[in-house]
């Protein structure tokens, strides 16, 4: 990787550990039993996506994020 890219991931607390997800690159899903170990394997997947789309000539996928309220 060229450049220094940072991305939020989300932990889903799971039976058997934790799910992760990359909101920025909704293809780049993991799992890890620990939070480290999660965060770890969503390290790696991100890497090895960027990677591949830098390889292939493809653009990284860029999200435009917002909040939204709900509840009363």
């Amino acid at each position: 990787m060229s450049e220094l890219r940072e991305y939020e991931i989300v932990l889903v607390p799971e039976a058997t550990g934790f799910s992760v997800f990359v909101p920025e690159l909704p293809s780049v899903a993991t799992q890890g039993e620990t939070v480290e170990e999660a965060v770890a394997m969503a390290k790696e997947a991100i890497e090895l996506y960027v990677e591949t789309m830098e390889e292939e000539g493809l653009p990284i996928p860029a999200v435009q994020r917002t909040r939204v309220a709900v509840g009363g």
